[in-house]
């Protein structure tokens, strides 16, 4: 163990307590092991050292050199000040200029006849060659060899430009790294000496002093190699090890049955399945087939029939005998999918019931608003096995909801839900119940393999037959005021065609103003993108909209809000009113954004469009377009036309590919956004890997992964992997895992 004793070093025993203070509070390094994996953000190149007569312009140089003199110059009606210092070394001349608040110190050290090495970029002036704020070191003339050894280390060095903060600027950070570097040797290897052998890796200890200490780009780029594969490996370790400790759990196998409750549905369907849709359901009856519980996680398009393949699986649990359960994020969504999942099923729906199918079941609703007798009856439906599926929001998660078998969790919008809640609900089963897992904001794969990395992925990628184009376009309000009075007219366009749109706006303008629930997203839409923090205009709430709405552009036609703070009762009124074709127009907020399905709506108006994500855009896009006829969506916007939030609305513009999107998200936002508070162990353990450009490495150390704890599933001939899995999974990282 002694090993491993120095990485575990506190730090304050080597760099005294000052600095350790400041580095566990701003930058949460505590041990040496944290800070000999705090790697260098980026290297400076000092340059070799260079004769003032050879200097080359435009690059980066280091040259030895004596001051010649020093002066300092007003400009700017003595407003603004300047330092100038002339260089010579002999061979020829160079002029340094430092401005503003920048004189001060330079003016005190550069004094004629002092001599001092200077590194910065070669720039032409007046024409004359300068360097413009070099950095510089001072050389003690009286001692020949110590001035030797300061150019040495001083120039042609590839100098580490580390993370930092107010408190500790990177040069105090490389000083601490220096005394801490020779605990490299202790580092303890993660990868088995096959797999490091063969991939011709370099060791972890050289490594390690390479990404600190370079003398070449070459080594920079063979320890980035090496210290990405050790992130990416010792990760996809630990969620192959859940994902094999759950194929050891009991589960109890829920195949299909002829002439059963699926076969009298898929019969009824008035429409073929995809290729997509049977492929997936493959998957899905496969894992169901099985006696250890299926977790799976599947990903589709806005509109590709994610829900058909899930009531089909939930059709297959109730004819083996069991129960299954769809939790949705809110009332809206949990009271859309009841509705849409009886209709489909019709007398399939209406078990036990007059009228209903002898192979039918009852499907019961269950939410938080529900009245004492609906809510009564629907507990009893589930606790007697009457009701086979049971569609909910966080209500189905609650102690006195008891189920007489379940067997079978689907789980929609997973983002939406916490870890705890998911558990809750998987732990009401008699033994571990089946999982499904959906998501429609399409995913990149390096994602899924990270944040859903132990879950088994399937993806729907096609559109069932017969959904339509979506036309997606920006209207610049504030720079073209006219076309966002063309908008409307296009919406008014739609409904005398006899369609319906919706508008969609950030927030809901009443007194309460506040996040829109636990499950909505009102939060996030509120807050402006970070470039717009210098547009104070509150964002447009959906009250305010429909009132000028009713008044102006759209008078004369029939024009409801919805959003999550109405009561559960008139959202549902407004829903079904809007379903039958009886509103024209809805101004909501993000409420609509999932699993609302009205076919005959075809325009969206999103207000204030630069205040959402990408996927959230793309999401609510997909609301429109669900019929035979094509859907238009307009993106309104006041951003600036050069700004990063204009550029984000032409790309949704640009593309319907939300797999294509969900990538320009991530560049956009990078991995903190992605992997999420909730992910935040797994955020601090990649420090050098990238989730967005190392997807060769990820899929690689993926296969790897899924190798090693194939043949030793307890690591019990790897101790040194187990030794970094159990740094890696101390209590904030082991909850990250439990969110599968």
């Amino acid at each position: 163990m002694d090993r491993v004793s120095s990485f575990d070093e506190p730090l304050k025993k080597l760099l005294g307590g000052a600095t350790a203070k400041v580095m566990a509070e701003h930058l949460d390094l505590h041990t040496v092991g944290d800070l000999l994996h705090h790697y260098p953000r980026r290297y400076e190149e000092r340059g070799k050292l260079t004769a003032l007569a050879d200097l080359p312009l435009d690059e980066h140089v280091t040259v030895v050199a004596q001051v010649a003199d020093a002066r300092i110059l007003m400009f700017n009606n003595g407003r603004g000040k300047r330092l100038e210092v002339t260089l010579t070394d002999g061979s020829g001349r160079l002029q340094l200029v430092f401005f503003g608040h920048g004189v001060h110190k330079p003016h005190k050290e550069l004094l004629p006849g002092r001599q001092a090495m200077f590194a910065g970029k070669v720039s032409v002036f007046n024409r004359k060659m300068q360097l413009a704020h070099p950095t510089y070191q001072l050389l003690d003339a009286s001692d020949a060899d110590e001035a030797t050894e300061a150019v040495d280390a001083f120039a042609g060095r590839l100098l580490p430009i580390y993370p930092a903060c107010k408190q500790l600027d990177s040069w105090r950070i490389a000083k601490a790294v220096d005394a801490v570097l020779p605990s490299a040797q202790d580092a303890v290897d993660p990868l088995p000496a096959s797999l490091r052998e063969g991939r011709g890796f370099t060791p972890l200890p050289e490594a390690l002093l390479k990404v600190h200490r370079p003398q070449s780009k070459a080594d920079i780029e063979d320890a980035r190699a090496r210290l990405k594969w050790d992130e990416a490996f010792v990760l996809q370790v630990a969620l192959a090890r859940r994902r094999y400790a759950d194929t050891q759990l009991p589960a109890a196998a829920r195949r299909p049955v002829a002439d059963g409750l699926l076969d009298a549905f898929d019969a009824k369907l008035p429409f073929t399945l995809t290729e997509g849709q049977e492929k997936v359901s493959k998957e899905i009856f496969d894992d169901l087939a099985t006696e250890h519980p299926m977790h799976r996680l599947l990903q589709g398009e806005v509109g590709s029939g994610k829900t058909m393949v899930a009531l089909r699986a939930m059709l297959t649990v109730v004819d083996a005998g069991g129960q299954a359960a769809m939790l949705a994020p809110t009332e809206v969504l949990a009271q859309q999918h009841h509705r849409s999942i009886t209709e489909m099923m019709g007398e399939l729906a209406e078990g036990g019931m007059l009228g209903g199918s002898d192979r039918g079941t009852k499907v019961v609703l269950l939410t938080g608003s529900m009245g004492m007798a609906a809510r009564r009856q629907a507990l009893l439906d589930l606790v007697t096995g009457e009701a086979g599926i049971v569609i909910g929001t966080h209500a189905l998660i609650e102690d006195k909801v008891q189920f007489h078998d379940l067997g079978l969790v689907v789980v929609d919008e997973q983002h939406r839900f916490g870890v705890e809640q998911r558990d809750a609900l998987r732990s009401k089963g008699k033994q571990p119940p089946h999982l499904l897992v959906m998501t429609a904001t399409p995913i990149p794969r390096t994602v899924a393999m990270t944040v859903f990395g132990d879950l088994e992925t399937s993806v729907l990628d096609q559109l069932p037959a017969g959904r339509s184009p979506i036309a997606s376009h920006v209207v610049p309000a504030k720079d073209k005021p006219h076309f966002l009075s063309r908008a409307w007219e296009r919406v008014r366009e739609e409904v005398e065609n006899g369609h319906q749109a919706y508008v969609v706006c950030p927030r809901i303008g009443d007194d309460a103003e506040e996040a829109e629930g636990k499950g909505g997203k009102k939060a996030k839409a509120k807050k402006a993108a970070p470039e717009e923090d210098g547009d104070k205009r509150p964002p447009l709430a959906v009250l305010e909209i429909a009132d000028e709405l009713r008044k102006g552009a759209l008078a004369g036609l029939s024009v409801e809000v919805l959003h999550g703070r109405m009561h559960p009762d008139d959202k549902d009124d407004v829903m079904r009113r809007f379903a039958a074709g009886d509103v024209d127009v809805l101004v909501a907020t993000t409420v609509i954004e999932v699993g609302v399905n009205v076919p005959n709506a075809t325009a969206m108006v999103i207000m204030d469009a630069d205040r959402f994500g990408v996927s959230q855009l793309h999401q609510l896009r997909g609301r429109v377009g669900r019929g035979s006829a094509p859907g238009l969506c307009l993106l309104v916007s006041e951003a600036h036309e050069a700004s990063p939030a204009r550029a984000r609305l032409s790309a949704v513009a640009a593309t319907l590919d939300g797999f294509e999107l969900s990538r320009i998200d991530l560049e956009q936002r990078r991995e903190g956004d992605v992997l999420g508070q909730a992910q935040s162990g797994v955020r601090s353990s990649l420090r050098m890997l990238t989730v967005i450009d190392d997807e060769e490495v990820i899929a690689a150390a993926r296969e790897e992964a899924v190798a090693v704890v194939a043949a030793d599933p307890e690591l019990e001939h790897l101790p040194e992997l187990r030794t970094v899995l159990a740094a890696l999974l101390d209590k904030d990282r082991e909850e990250y895992l439990d969110k599968g």
